[in-house]
């Protein structure tokens, strides 16, 4: 275990700032929950009348988190009926508004948006926990790089979707650089398909796939259960 205290100081940090991430997903997890098994009654799919009140804890989500800049549900498509909205997404505008973003949910367009096939959803699907996907670019709905933290969640043991929230990285290297920067060398942050998040240098391109750890590029993961992250780091040489 590495006794830097510059390294221990920052995975501390990012250790701390991601776990505050996943709580609050958590909690927006548990929120949905109990309003849908209070909305649904005894009804076995979502409909119009059981969305009432999702909205607004999107909206809390993002008035309370400033690092956010979407909250939502994505549903699985069996768990609704046909005359209601399968996804409840809401963003903040560059006005400082909440709104909801609609996405293209025709099969067949040119901008459909599959959302079921893609790993911020399946990951959460297949494994049943939480799940960190990106960065990526997100073509259908931003279009630049975010991150998706997501969980899956169930009403009565039933599977009804995932809940989620966006991160842009041009709003988290102001939150975590600084902790990066602490690191006398090259570092950076990766997600556990070793590929970079953010790094302190031009050594390591955001997006870009990393070797699995070397003696020269040690890593440190960071407790966050499931999100999979970790501090790699350049391994400065023993003093003669």
């Amino acid at each position: 275990m590495t006794t830097d205290p510059r390294l221990v100081q920052a995975v501390d940090a990012l250790t701390g700032w991601f776990s505050a991430v996943s709580v609050e997903v958590s909690d927006l997890s548990g929120g949905v929950t109990a309003l849908l098994e209070h909305n649904l009654g005894g009804k076995a799919k979502v409909d119009k009348a059981a969305l009432v009140g999702v909205d607004d804890l999107a909206a809390e989500f993002l008035t309370r988190n400033s690092f956010a800049v979407g909250a939502g549900t994505f549903f699985a498509t069996g768990s609704v009926n046909e005359r209601s909205r399968p996804v409840e997404w809401w963003i903040r505008k560059p006005s400082g508004a909440i709104g909801r973003l609609k996405f293209d949910l025709t099969p067949g367009s040119h901008r459909y948006y599959d959302y079921e096939k893609l790993p911020f959803f399946s990951t959460a699907v297949s494994t049943g926990k939480q799940t960190l996907w990106g960065p990526y670019i997100d073509y259908l709905g931003f279009e630049e790089y975010i991150l998706t933290v997501s969980a899956p969640f169930w009403v009565r043991a039933h599977f009804m979707g995932v809940v989620g929230c966006d991160i842009r990285l041009r709003d988290l290297e102001p939150l975590i650089m600084p902790h990066l920067r602490l690191i006398h060398g090259d570092a950076a942050l990766i997600n556990a398909s070793n590929r970079v998040i953010l790094g302190n240098s031009g050594r390591y391109l955001v997006g870009e796939r990393v070797k699995s750890e070397t003696p020269h590029q040690p890593r440190l993961a960071l407790d966050v259960p499931y999100l999979g992250l970790s501090l790699i780091y350049t391994a400065r040489p023993a003093a003669s």
